[in-house]
């Protein structure tokens, strides 16, 4: 005859081990993109245009976020800024995923006006994985004099046999004229 204790830490055994399978469902399912639309998902043109043109805007008009998280690979999308931190100097760098972009820059975007435009590009491309150098100009208005700020953006891309992912963007708006320039010039 069993032991009734045995029985009970069988159970737990079991139950414990379905969780972690239950919960990274779960995950899986809340980090899935929305539907991209066919042609923002179509070429790596089309990819970059598409992430330039969501959060590009003018002041007051709401952005389309669902349409930003389609464009980002489920689970692995990550966007990652460096820089100087204002106040004390120190190089930081702060990571979001898509959602979390959406809502930590999404409010000033929509608040202050933001139109990001690509200036300069290189490619390097193994196989269905691609990484670009996508060097951009920031204005607040179409209509701006000069950019408000300059820097390069380095986006990695998958193709997964249907469609192009974002896996990362990761961005340095500081110190980063003279790659800029040399950008622009290829």
């Amino acid at each position: 005859m069993r032991s009734p204790h045995r029985s009970i830490f069988g159970l737990l055994a079991c139950l414990l081990l379905a969780l972690p399978a239950e919960r990274a469902a779960a995950q899986e399912k809340a980090a899935a993109a929305p539907a991209a639309r066919p042609e923002d998902v179509a070429s790596i043109d089309a990819i970059l245009a598409a992430l330039y043109d969501v959060i590009s805007g003018p002041a007051g008009q709401a952005r389309d976020w669902d349409r930003f998280r389609s464009l980002f690979l489920p689970g692995a999308g990550r966007l990652v800024t460096v820089g100087k931190d204002p106040q004390t100097g120190a190089r930081r760098q702060v990571t979001m995923d898509p959602r979390g972009y959406a809502e930590r820059v999404g409010p000033r975007l929509e608040r202050d006006g933001f139109f990001e435009r690509e200036v300069g590009r290189r490619e390097d491309r193994f196989g269905n994985i691609v990484h670009v150098f996508s060097a951009y100009e920031s204005l607040h208005t179409l209509s701006d004099p000069q950019p408000f700020m300059r820097g390069v953006n380095s986006i990695q891309l998958y193709h997964d046999g249907t469609r192009w992912w974002i896996v990362t963007v990761f961005w340095d708006s500081t110190e980063a004229q003279r790659d800029l320039e040399a950008l622009r010039r290829r």
